[in-house]
């Protein structure tokens, strides 16, 4: 498993072998919830840093950074912004579905010399649903970046806490009822700024290099579990109804997922019921604090159940 792959060491910020002021980050994805997070912690470091984003009037925020538009899938795109850069920041979502080769390849000649990679907890599920588009997806991307010749790290989390923003939120904005399928199926969502804060370590300290990170929350949490500590969280008596497979199936092609997905995560969430999900402790071992909670999310970002 990828947690036995994990040291159990801290880094300082100012111990690192790559914390010289000069040294450029550049980060892709810059404006999602981890990417901006990364930038944002980065910034409060004092290094200096390259934002990419296909739509800079999404950069608010970014204040400090070098905000670049650009598209990882179009490498040539990015030509001049790898100029000078040491480490890159890749999330795989960026690319679109697509290869990485390309940019690699430039950033490479370009003088890139390591890669972080956003990649998923699912390349390591050997299980029934392992062999999967997202698993695939994560794992032609990995492979691409070994055979680069650079430098690599790879974080790996399960659930984002985020996506109660889009799988739970529009249901709690409309009503007190949430409907979905495998309600008891257990899942250890992770907190964006945990994963952030790894990638972070990762890309300051050379030791992380050929390293491989399983992240997960702190705790295993069902969706009946979500719904409690949402309605406490926004005082309201918010109440779960399960859904069939077949139901929930609709609902989520319903909201655009595309059907590979769905099957996908409807595997993963039926073979997930009445077992707690393992929990990682790399969080706590790299960041030297417990990991943050659901709860803590929830309370966060309390407008998003907000009609």
């Amino acid at each position: 498993m990828g947690m036995a792959r994990n040291r159990a060491w801290r880094v300082s910020e100012h111990s690192t072998s790559m914390s010289k002021e000069n040294l450029m980050f550049l980060i892709t994805g810059a404006t999602g919830n981890v990417g901006r997070e990364v930038v944002e912690q980065l910034l409060a470091q004092g290094r200096p840093v390259r934002a990419v984003t296909r739509d800079a009037s999404r950069a608010a925020g970014l204040a400090g950074a070098e905000v670049v538009a650009g598209n990882p899938a179009e490498p040539d795109t990015l030509a001049e912004a790898l100029a000078g850069v040491r480490a890159l920041f890749l999330n795989v979502a960026a690319l679109g579905g697509g290869s990485a080769t390309g940019l690699l390849r430039l950033a490479r000649e370009r003088g890139v010399e390591r890669v972080v990679l956003l990649s998923s907890s699912s390349v390591e599920d050997t299980g029934e649903h392992g062999d999967n588009l997202i698993a695939r997806i994560h794992r032609d991307v990995e492979q691409q970046i070994r055979d680069s010749g650079l430098g690599w790290t790879f974080v790996r989390p399960g659930e984002f806490a985020t996506n109660t923003s889009f799988q739970l939120a529009p249901q709690i904005r409309a009503s007190d009822v949430v409907r979905a399928p495998y309600g008891l199926a257990g899942m250890a969502p992770i907190h964006q700024r945990d994963i952030a804060g790894v990638a972070t370590l990762a890309l300051l300290d050379e030791r992380h290099a050929g390293q491989s990170h399983l992240l997960t929350g702190p705790e295993s949490l069902t969706l009946v579990d979500k719904v409690r500590i949402i309605g406490e969280a926004i005082g309201r008596p918010l109440r779960f109804e399960e859904l069939s497979h077949e139901e929930g199936e609709r609902a989520m092609l319903a909201t655009g997922l595309p059907a590979p997905v769905v099957t996908t995560l409807l595997g993963y969430l039926a073979g997930a019921v009445g077992h707690p999900a393992p929990i990682s402790p790399v969080v706590e071992q790299l960041l030297g604090r417990p990991g943050l909670t659901y709860a803590s999310w929830v309370a966060e970002n309390t407008e998003v159940f907000r009609a």
